[in-house]
């Protein structure tokens, strides 16, 4: 049996960044009171200033203990330093109580509001993220479905005629096994994409030689893209970036096959470079560019699968691109694309200096 601490509750968090604000703002005000005084203006300032000291701290601390402590230091200040007789407690004082209660009704009212706003906050955001999810289900499952038909119709195909050619057969084959690799990249990004929408998950970032992530990852496109040219470009000097790097490659691979499938580029161009904290990440291409209105939302996971000239629809890059932006995002970064006068040009910036162990948020 588990006892829960009575300090513990939600309606009374103890936590020392709440505790400083207390402290700060009841020191601003005992100070402004001084001040006041110091010009003979004390007299009936004292209480408002201290009415504007429960509110800031009922408004930035969380749950009801400071602004509770607030009131009672509060009514102390004024009644003990800045009400005649000064240095002295007036119980008599009929604005006492009165006192008193005002301070309690405006903290225990401003904390409240502040809780239901917050907690409307984190609603809103977890509503946010549901849709995005629910969104994203809808846009993959019919990606989905098309590379599998393509996979039963080749695979049986092979079976159900054996007179089939050799030639006939590794061509079925190969086309399976492509679709079967689409599907497995499919599956990477969203088991990637609901990692990072998870408020628990962890990202372990270790110093890595950048230029080497981005060499494999050049390696591994051209192994699946042998048309296409691409060439790494980074400075002498090498640039150690604490990154998940097995995460980096799959931004890589997803920005690559971007620019390869629905960029329809011949030249790709990594891109590394050093600017102040930051490395500078760029994959750009001689291809056909980006529309202006799938570039408002390139990053957003709202995509629709856009139809090539050869008629296959099933390449939908909103999930691939949504993809990297949480990963970059979980790294402390930032991507951005623009056209070019030929082709496109996809940047990510990660910062060189940050914690080893960094929790995600979305």
């Amino acid at each position: 049996m588990t006892f829960r601490k009575p300090w513990a509750s939600p309606l009374f968090p103890v936590s020392r960044r709440d505790f400083l604000i207390t402290a700060v703002i009841l020191l601003c005000a005992v100070g402004l009171c001084f001040i006041l005084w110091l010009a003979g203006s004390i007299d009936g300032f004292a209480a408002p200033v201290f009415v504007l000291a429960v509110l800031l701290i009922s408004r930035l601390t969380r749950g009801y203990l400071y602004g509770s402590i607030s009131v009672i230091l509060g009514v102390i200040f004024v009644n003990f330093i800045f009400t005649y007789p000064y240095w002295a407690f007036d119980f008599h004082n009929p604005g006492y109580p009165l006192t008193f209660f005002t301070l309690l009704m405006i903290s225990l009212i401003t904390s409240t509001l502040t809780a239901q706003a917050k907690r409307q906050a984190q609603l809103l955001a977890e509503n946010e993220r549901e849709k995005m999810r629910a969104n994203l289900l809808r846009s993959v499952s019919h990606d989905i479905r098309t590379p599998l038909t393509s996979i039963v119709g080749s695979t049986s195909a092979v079976l159900e005629n054996p007179g089939l050619s050799e030639r006939e057969q590794r061509e079925l084959l190969e086309n399976a096994r492509e679709e079967a690799q689409w599907l497995i990249r499919v599956v990477e990004n969203l088991l990637s994409i609901t990692r990072m929408g998870d408020a628990q998950a962890r990202i372990a970032k270790e110093p890595e030689p950048a230029e080497e992530v981005l060499g494999t990852a050049a390696q591994k496109f051209r192994r699946r893209f042998p048309q296409v040219s691409v060439t790494v470009s980074a400075p002498e000097e090498l640039l150690m970036v604490p990154m998940d790097p097995i995460l980096i490659e799959q931004v890589l691979a997803n920005l690559l096959e971007n620019a390869a499938v629905h960029g329809r580029a011949a030249n790709i161009a990594l891109l590394l470079e050093a600017e102040e904290d930051f490395a500078k990440i760029t994959v750009r291409d001689d291809g056909r560019g980006i529309s202006r209105d799938e570039l408002d939302h390139l990053f957003d996971g709202r995509l629709k699968s856009r139809r090539p000239a050869d008629g296959d629809g099933k390449r939908n890059m909103g999930l691939g691109l949504s993809v990297c932006r949480a990963i970059v995002l979980a790294h402390g970064g930032s991507i951005t694309a623009r056209n070019l006068l030929r082709g496109a040009e996809l940047s990510f910036r990660l910062p060189t200096a940050v914690p080893a162990l960094q929790e995600v948020s979305t």
